[in-house]
């Protein structure tokens, strides 16, 4: 399956919003077991490739980090070439050597908005997917607490055999 992890919550938000209630109950639900742990299963499936895009979009900062570097320094020995094939006269040679300061000082300063708004760029979009990763957690957290009520009302009845539910709570706490 190729949807994204937000696609595949909202299917599995869908999935929960659509169970037929049980009887004598507002808020529980009987869902398709396997059905839905195998959309948990995607969604879980999905997570690698999303971070994998973050770890890209850092890759990519890093690589253009060091182009604007490269650019940066060749700028700079172009700049101190030029000062150096204008050292015959004084005079040419301050003005040079000013303007090789004014372009090192340029460049310099480029480079650090590059740097700059590289990192807010990066920094905003492993915010933003922290953030949807924060959120398909908390979805599937309620969606696994949701799903324990439904099944602990299933188990809870008079042959329900007796067995210890997981604890998704209890598991999280080893992380």
């Amino acid at each position: 399956m190729t949807a994204s992890i937000e696609q595949l919550l909202e299917q599995l938000y869908g999935e929960i919003e659509e169970a037929k209630p049980m009887p004598l109950s507002n808020d529980k639900c009987v869902i398709e077991r396997d059905r839905i742990l195998d959309m948990i299963d995607d969604v879980k499936a999905e997570m690698p490739a999303e971070i994998k895009r973050a770890e890209d979009l850092v890759a990519n900062r890093n690589d253009y980090i060091a182009s604007a570097k490269r650019e940066a320094d060749a700028m700079r020995k172009e700049a101190e070439d030029y000062a150096r094939q204008l050292v015959n006269k004084d005079a040419i040679v301050r003005e040079a050597q000013a303007q090789a300061d004014d372009i090192l000082a340029d460049t310099e300063e480029k480079c650090r908005m590059i740097k700059s708004a590289a990192s807010e760029y990066c920094e905003d979009a492993l915010r933003r997917m922290e953030e949807a990763v924060a959120d398909a957690y908390d979805e599937v957290k309620q969606s696994r607490a949701k799903f324990r009520s439904a099944l602990g009302a299933l188990l809870d009845g008079p042959a329900a055999p007796r067995r210890r539910m997981y604890d998704a709570a209890a598991d999280e706490d080893d992380y």
